[in-house]
């Protein structure tokens, strides 16, 4: 872009089940209308708020304070930075917490910050709005696999044709908290609603898979393999602790939900008779870039 007139920066948050992240964003923009974003800095706190939601049923009151001292945090990081805008929303785990209300209202009072539950739907547009997708007549089946919830989406001519989300995630699948009713709706609708389509281009969003890819080693101008996918994750199974955290590098709360949630990328690209998957290395915090600007 030559010559930006204006240069602002925006900020999302996202709340999620294993880790809550700040993305503030680079904001250009040309004529009063065109734009371009760019990433000037990411923040990442693992929280696993998922482990209390999905076992307990409610966040405990220890990660309460954790996630208010984070948000605040997060809140002085915004104003050093100059964040004229902001979005702040949280996916799975707080939706299962029967005390997500009281925590969304404590956050107000203590940060001054507003936040918004989403639901898993919401989630899997805010994904497509990536500038990967736009202007793109491929018909792509997008995977996002967090800590709490699965969301597919079939994408074409930025018209999504069918998105579900899923109670299936790392942090659930680790916990043992699929429930084999949850485990058979999610393969019932993969085997009804994505083989024998022509996909053209597989999207996999989300922590895990751009640490799958980056431990198998693949050129990042190409997309994954499923061989890659696989022989990467019974790699990772036949390590032991010491070997992931100090040899590979993995953090404390990547180690046990990478395994897991990589089984789900590999289990769909396998119905639907794909071949490789293509990692952008973006996520929900990107895609609500996208909607903060379209306001």
């Amino acid at each position: 872009m030559k010559n930006p007139k204006k240069v602002k920066k925006y900020a999302t948050i996202d709340i999620g089940s294993n880790a809550v992240r700040l993305l503030i964003s680079n904001i250009y923009i040309k004529n009063g209308k065109d734009f371009e974003a760019t990433k000037n800095s990411l923040v990442r706190v693992p929280l696993r708020l998922g482990q209390d939601a999905f076992g307990l049923g409610k966040i405990k009151e220890k990660n309460i304070k954790k996630l208010i001292d984070v948000i605040q945090s997060f809140v002085l990081l915004m104003k050093v930075n100059d964040v004229k805008k902001y979005l702040a929303y949280a996916t799975s785990a707080l939706r299962c917490s029967e005390n997500s209300h009281f925590i969304v209202e404590r956050i107000k009072k203590k940060t001054g910050l507003s936040l918004e539950i989403i639901s898993g739907n919401k989630e899997a547009k805010l994904i497509a709005k990536n500038k990967i997708f736009q202007n793109n007549e491929k018909l792509f089946c997008i995977i996002d696999v967090g800590g709490g919830s699965t969301e597919l989406t079939l994408l074409k001519n930025n018209i999504i044709l069918k998105s579900k989300s899923f109670k299936i995630g790392g942090v659930r699948l680790m916990n043992n908290l699929v429930s084999t009713k949850v485990w058979n709706g999610f393969t019932f609708w993969v085997k009804n609603n994505l083989k024998n389509l022509n996909i053209e281009s597989v999207v996999g969003f989300g922590g895990n898979i751009n640490k799958i890819f980056k431990l198998s080693g693949n050129n990042n101008e190409k997309p994954l393999s499923l061989r890659k996918i696989t022989l990467t994750l019974n790699k990772l199974e036949s390590l032991n602790f010491e070997e992931k955290s100090i040899d590979l590098k993995l953090n404390p709360d990547r180690l046990d939900v990478i395994v897991p949630a990589g089984r789900i990328y590999e289990y769909i690209i396998k119905e639907i008779s794909a071949k490789e998957i293509w990692v952008p290395k973006l996520g929900l915090a990107d895609g609500m870039v996208y909607e903060l600007l379209n306001d």
